[in-house]
């Protein structure tokens, strides 16, 4: 598999977009053209342990790779001497992209389909195992060595579904001072969290103008499909409104 990064240079001011936990940037791929035809420059940068063949190489990161991957991205934006930056982000990556909004100089931030405020009963186990023994048998393992390796596995998984879940605890109370504008997507069939999570998460945002959409039939991934049509044509109409000189 090769590194799905993608870096559309347009207009002058700049969007982050970060992927979702076993996705690529590839899922944010229609939603960066889109941006880039309204003359955004776009950048997505793939997570540490993402996007090769070897799930393994999921579990050898951690969540603190993550936002230091964000933290690189943002860098990269300023050192290509982008000052106006917004970051969003799917699931995982709406993670990344509150704990920038939270601490870095960005011009408003948001969420799309994230555990944000508990992400206790999210049901990423029931997924990544899949995933996990798809790409093993992929790679030519045979199911009795598969089930050795999961076996192994697991505790680097645990680990770090309870080192997201410390992420999560220690941003929490920091919401109530967000006053920059914060755009929040969730759908209403969402299969990996609690989908009124974001309901609770915009409600904790007490200082911050909030631009929050339910899309009712859509599933985990907005990005993609019909809901994506439409989550790019609302994520557009709120970077048409926010106030780019500081966010405020």
């Amino acid at each position: 598999m090769r590194d799905r990064t993608f870096f559309f240079e347009n207009g002058p001011r700049a969007i982050l977009l970060f992927h979702a936990y076993t996705s690529t940037p590839n899922d944010m791929r229609s939603l960066g053209r889109a941006l880039e035809r309204a003359n955004y420059t776009v950048y997505a940068p793939t997570f540490k342990g993402h996007g090769t063949a070897d799930p393994d190489d999921i579990l050898s990161a951690r969540p603190e790779d993550w936002v230091n991957d964000g933290r690189e991205a943002l860098k990269f934006l300023r050192d290509k001497g982008y000052e106006e930056i917004a970051v969003f982000g799917l699931s995982l990556g709406g993670l990344v992209a509150t704990k920038l909004l939270l601490e870095e100089s960005v011009v408003a931030g948001g969420t799309f389909a994230s555990p944000i405020v508990d992400n206790r009963k999210i049901r990423i186990a029931e997924n990544f195992w899949p995933f996990y023994e798809y790409m093993k048998k992929k790679a030519g393992h045979s199911a009795s060595r598969i089930e050795v390796m999961k076996e192994d596995a697991e505790p680097k998984f645990e680990e770090t579904m309870s080192e997201l879940q410390e992420l999560v605890a220690s941003m929490v109370p920091q919401y109530g001072e967000v006053t920059k504008p914060v755009f929040i997507a969730q759908g209403g069939q969402d299969e990996m969290i609690d989908p009124h999570t974001a309901g609770e998460f915009r409600d904790l945002l007490t200082d911050a103008k909030v631009d929050f959409h339910w899309y009712e039939e859509a599933p985990h991934v907005l990005t993609v499909g019909e809901p994506g049509k439409q989550l790019q044509l609302d994520l557009l109409t709120f970077l048409s409104t926010i106030n780019w000189n500081g966010g405020e």
